[in-house]
């Protein structure tokens, strides 16, 4: 993998290192204001599954929790039982330094450190979830985090076989923070539907000033 610190997405995965340095393993560690809503998030994160009719019913399902952090979901999931049970877990980030406190905590689960824009995902799984991934641009141009939202998610989608959700933060607030990506939903809509060539799609409002996206791969010959 090339030298991560050299591209100009790196200040994104710096500024969520600095949290944990600062804060520990917490909500706060990953920059989420408060435990409250972050167990909201996964909650919807996971309802990726259950609005699937497609969901399968056979088998464990594999779940990749891109952008990990430091595997929160995993620990809302075994939360569970009913989800812990129909689940596998699967981790990854950018960040070896979160990478690398995962496996500390959990070390008989899968953790993968890479740059899904330098090297392909490791796996086929049947979701991807990306909380947070794209909720902060920091000093990123609008137009830059944009383009890097939709060269992941294209990335992303070609190894997934039911689905990725992904959140970003809402337009329609009082005011907009610099440092947040607020993006609007036809922006979303034009992308999922011109460049992925699908029309299964949701996306989900709860309360919180964001908004969490679910893409579908459709069956063969739906969605034409």
């Amino acid at each position: 993998m090339q030298n991560s610190k050299q591209k100009s997405y790196a200040c994104l995965f710096e500024h969520y290192e600095n949290c944990f340095k600062s804060n520990g393993d917490c909500a706060q560690g990953v920059d989420w204001p408060n435990e409250k809503d972050a167990a909201l998030r996964y909650d919807v994160m996971m309802d990726i599954i259950a609005h699937d009719r497609d969901s399968p019913r056979e088998r464990k399902i594999k779940v990749l929790d891109f952008g990990c952090g430091l595997a929160h979901l995993y620990e809302h999931i075994q939360k569970q039982p009913q989800l812990s049970d129909q689940v596998t877990y699967i981790g990854s980030d950018i960040s070896n330094t979160f990478v690398e406190a995962c496996r500390l905590k959990y070390p008989n689960l899968k953790f993968t450190c890479f740059d899904v824009l330098q090297s392909d995902v490791p796996e086929t799984v049947d979701y991807v979830v990306m909380n947070g991934v794209f909720t902060e641009k920091r000093n990123l141009s609008f137009d830059y985090m944009f383009s890097f939202m939709c060269r992941v998610l294209e990335r992303t989608f070609k190894f997934v076989e039911r689905g990725v959700a992904f959140n970003i933060m809402s337009p329609a607030v009082d005011y907009e923070r610099d440092d947040l990506f607020h993006c609007p939903l036809d922006a979303i809509v034009n992308f999922i539907t011109k460049v992925l060539g699908t029309r299964l799609f949701s996306i989900r409002s709860y309360g919180l000033y964001e908004n969490t996206v679910y893409i579908y791969k459709p069956k063969k010959g739906e969605g034409d």
